[in-house]
């Protein structure tokens, strides 16, 4: 990922919670046949190895599973991003050299892929993934809600994914390279917008 150092985000535990913040990535591996992706839910586990643990499920008629994998998986986190008119821009009325641009946040996690069957080991990332998920809510719905019959059926019909972390990559591109006069132009300008992800990314761009 292209990342000029304005935008670097290289602090693990800053990392780790822009991953965390994306409950769904795109899971992608090279093929002999050519690219491949599954958007997935991912559980990162900070405790494994030296930058932690990615894991996740596909369903068993998935081919990108069945796929040998050349090289390393990719796991591609995005965050919150807005479109950025230059119009919001105070140097535009100053000089009128700007143009449009796109305020965003990713995470790059790269790695070897390890794909499995084993049914303890599917049903504890069911359960963690699960767990994570319905954690905040007053009365979290868990897996052992559902007949054990009934979920066995469901573990047969998912593949396992497992990713070790080798390579980690953050950016965050939120105005910082802009005066500060456009900063506030374009925070006061996508809270006037309001759409999409639009009021977050305004609350991310440094003031």
């Amino acid at each position: 990922m292209y990342t000029p150092p304005a935008f670097l985000v290289s602090e693990r535990s800053e990392l780790n919670e822009m991953m965390r913040q994306c409950h769904l990535a795109n899971f992608i591996t090279a093929t002999v046949t050519g690219p491949m992706a599954t958007p997935l839910p991912l559980l990162l586990d900070e405790t494994e190895g030296e930058l932690g643990v990615l894991y996740g499920h596909l369903a068993r008629p998935n081919p990108q599973w069945q796929a040998d994998v050349l090289g390393h998986g990719l796991a591609v986190f995005m965050g919150p991003d807005a479109y950025v008119t230059p119009s919001w821009y105070a140097t535009k009325a100053e000089h009128g050299k700007v143009v449009p641009t796109w305020n965003y946040a990713a995470v790059h996690a790269s790695g070897p892929v390890e794909f499995f069957d084993d049914t303890n080991r599917l049903l504890e990332v069911v359960n963690r993934l699960t767990n994570h998920h319905e954690a905040s809510r007053k009365q979290p719905w868990t897996v052992a809600d559902a007949p054990e019959t009934f979920i066995s059926g469901q573990l047969r019909g998912i593949i396992g994914m497992r990713m070790p972390i080798v390579a980690l990559e953050g950016k965050r591109k939120m105005s910082q390279n802009r005066p500060e006069a456009d900063r506030d132009g374009v925070r006061r300008g996508l809270k006037e917008r309001g759409e999409r992800h639009d009021i977050t990314v305004a609350a991310m761009v440094p003031t």
